[in-house]
């Protein structure tokens, strides 16, 4: 690992508490134990504190500074972020409609300076959270925009319920809301071979409180989640104060990059890399979403 990475991590990343440049390191490896233990049982791990205490004022300051630049729209989906399809029966859990709101600023608009550009591209980082995943190494996204990218929660606005697209996620907290904002999720309701949508269906109808996790996040703490196969959200926003999001997009391959629907839903266009690369998208499972 370059000199130049080393100081990239320790001029971001709180190395006291997470030294992720000595990967042999006793109390590192605790960590990374922990987390994979955590993944395991609870499909999530935080991390606290993750970014130097005295950058957190920076890193919310950054990111609030490029949270007007986000894609903003309001449409109808249900909890797999596809068309409401009034062809399915009428217990499933798909003929659900949804109120999306939520906003997210691409990664083309994210300076290269600013804190969560340089975490995102860190060697050292990406060899760390590949370690908590129990993978061999991480690729950054091909995808221009979706790599790293801005999740904006506006007042009166929620993430609504969903599954990933991608397995795994890594995000972190940069402006809490004044009030509500809250990440929710249902570890493991479904899985690759079962859509189990009888308790999904509970979930989305206010019917499965036994199912849901709740976490109180902070800013700079780093979250580590299995999103493809646990249903989660963020609560209704209220107060006056956005809620703000950095998400760290990788990919165990090389060269992934965002189907044409799917990237123009988020961030409301398309480059010429997405329509290049439409129809070889790879899945790694047969689920709806």
């Amino acid at each position: 690992m370059s000199a130049t990475q080393t100081r990239l991590v320790e001029q971001v990343v709180d190395t006291v508490r997470y030294p992720l440049a000595a990967p042999r390191d006793a109390g590192l490896r605790s960590i990374v134990d922990r987390v994979r233990r955590e993944l395991r049982e609870y499909g999530c791990s935080v991390l606290p504190d993750f970014i130097r205490p005295e950058l957190t004022e920076a890193l919310r300051r950054e990111c609030a500074d490029i949270a007007p630049q986000a894609h903003y729209d309001v449409e109808t989906v249900n909890a797999y972020n596809i068309a409401v399809d009034p062809s399915l029966p009428d217990d499933h859990p798909g003929r659900i409609p949804i109120r999306r709101g939520n906003a997210f600023v691409a990664r083309d608009r994210i300076p290269d300076d600013h804190l969560i550009q340089r975490l995102y591209t860190s060697e050292e980082f990406q060899r760390f959270v590949a370690d908590c995943f129990g993978l061999p190494r991480l690729h950054e996204l091909a995808d221009p925009l979706s790599g790293l990218c801005l999740n904006v929660v506006n007042p009166g606005m929620e993430h609504p319920w969903h599954f990933d697209t991608n397995e795994f996620t890594v995000s972190m907290l940069t402006q809490e809301s004044a009030a509500g904002g809250v990440f929710e999720y249902c570890p493991g309701i479904r899985s690759a071979e079962s859509e189990n949508f009888a308790d999904v269906r509970a979930v989305l109808t206010g019917g499965g409180d036994r199912f849901i996790r709740r976490l109180s996040l902070r800013p700079g703490d780093l979250q580590l989640f299995k999103g493809r196969y646990s249903l989660h959200r963020v609560s209704p926003v209220a107060g006056d104060v956005a809620r703000h999001s950095a998400i760290f997009a990788y990919s165990e391959r090389p060269g992934v990059i965002g189907s044409v629907a799917r990237t123009r839903q988020l961030f409301g266009r398309v480059l010429p890399e997405h329509l290049a690369a439409e129809g070889r998208a790879v899945r790694v499972d047969q689920l709806l979403d």
